[in-house]
């Protein structure tokens, strides 16, 4: 891999481009602004952007949004700030279980379970909103991260546990790896909000574990299901393939975001970084796009695979295409390559011909096979973290994390 470009040499947004994506990030936050629930928390959007009545707020969405709003604020965004804290109250209060410690998965159900990806999500919103400055985002991201290390985090694995009941007596043996993912993503920003060294080396073991020893094992064919001796289930939910959080097979966009992760954590580490990991993000970014765009008579990016490349889930989500941009440009960027920028251009072409809505700007969160909006995996459009992000990371600097790029300035 050819060596990382010096600053000035990195390549640059045209104004044009940088002002539509001002302007698409501006309309995201309008859209997203809708979320706010009175009743604490940021809540589920439906297709036309209004606020699902009776649906209780959700810790990952309420995480997913005040980061959201955490990033606005530092670009500059006067409503934002309001809607930080209106995050961070939820997460110490509505959606913080009192007697256990930890977080409700759904406001008011205190007898759900503990959810590492809920909670990686909780370390993400903290540390964005200490990024912002916000009084009460430190104490908020000390308690986060407490509960990850007392919980989830497992020391001898270098990587994090799955999901406990309420009261933390009893570990589900089921591990994922979408959990672990955002936990790398939730400790590159802790690093950067916090100044703590042990952050960014606990993400770089998992990221180490997975893409180094399972992606690589698997020919990128990432598993994402694995018992409890970390023994990788391939047929999980295999008669249930679409489920929103664990489906069967190869998920595609899985692949593309760990690739942008690895370039984040190689940043990270700068001249520390192990030799593998430039080539991994390629080869991981490659599998991607290989195994999952166009794959099937039709534009787009599948949902899953199967272990054979056979496509399982052919509908087509928002944020696999989100992350697709948000990968070709730090892949753009880290190497200088043209085919990168080339596929930054064809992925946004995709995306403003079939799912941005001309009418507010939200994304339209699935299509089917044919590009038409559909709904068997998800219904509305309630995260525009995705979206926002693939908008807004080509006009911050390089950095480890969202925050940390938004702290250093736009």
């Amino acid at each position: 891999m050819p060596e990382t470009p010096h600053p000035e040499s990195a390549p640059r947004l045209p104004e044009t481009e940088a002002r539509r994506l001002d302007d698409a990030a501006t309309r995201l936050v309008d859209v997203a602004a809708h979320s706010l629930d009175p009743a604490g928390g940021f809540g589920w959007l439906d297709d036309a952007g209004r606020l699902t009545p009776g649906r209780p707020a959700e810790t990952w969405v309420t995480c997913r949004m005040t980061h959201t709003f955490a990033l606005a604020h530092l670009h500059g965004d006067a409503r934002a700030a309001d809607l930080v804290d209106h995050g961070v109250q939820a997460l110490r209060t509505t959606l913080h279980d009192d007697r256990h410690g930890g977080w409700m998965s759904v406001a008011g159900r205190p007898d759900g379970g503990k959810e590492a990806y809920a909670h990686a999500f909780v370390v993400l919103a903290a540390a964005s909103a200490t990024g912002t400055g916000h009084p009460d985002g430190r104490a908020l991201l000390d308690d986060a991260l407490g509960v990850m290390v007392d919980h989830f985090w497992d020391e001898d694995e270098g990587l994090v546990v799955d999901q406990w009941d309420a009261s933390w007596t009893r570990l589900d043996p089921y591990r994922g790896v979408n959990a672990n993912m955002h936990t790398v993503e939730s400790f590159l920003a802790a690093a950067d909000a916090t100044g703590d060294r042990v952050w960014l080396d606990r993400a770089t073991r998992v990221l180490t574990r997975v893409v180094d020893g399972f992606a690589r094992s698997h020919d990128w064919r990432l598993p994402e299901h694995f018992d409890e001796q970390w023994r990788p289930m391939l047929d999980h939910n295999v008669d249930n393939p679409g489920h929103p959080f664990q489906p069967y097979g190869v998920t595609i966009g899985h692949l593309i975001e760990w690739s942008r992760l690895s370039l984040h954590v190689a940043t990270a580490l700068g001249d520390a970084a192990p030799a593998w990991l430039p080539g991994a993000a390629r080869d991981l970014y490659a599998a991607g796009v290989q195994r999952g765009w166009d794959v099937d008579g039709a534009p787009g990016f599948v949902y899953t695979t199967d272990f054979h490349d056979r496509p399982v889930v052919r509908e087509r989500m928002h944020w696999v295409v989100a992350e697709a941009i948000a990968a070709a440009w730090t892949l753009h960027r880290a190497t200088g390559e043209a085919a990168y920028a080339e596929d930054y251009d064809r992925w946004w072409a995709y995306a403003v011909r079939h799912l941005v809505d001309a009418r507010d700007g939200s994304w339209v969160h699935e299509l089917d096979a044919h590009n038409e909006p559909s709904s068997v995996v998800w219904s509305g459009r309630p995260d525009v973290y995705h979206a926002y992000e693939a908008t807004v990371l080509p006009l911050m600097p390089e950095a480890a994390s969202f925050i940390g790029a938004a702290r250093g300035g736009w």
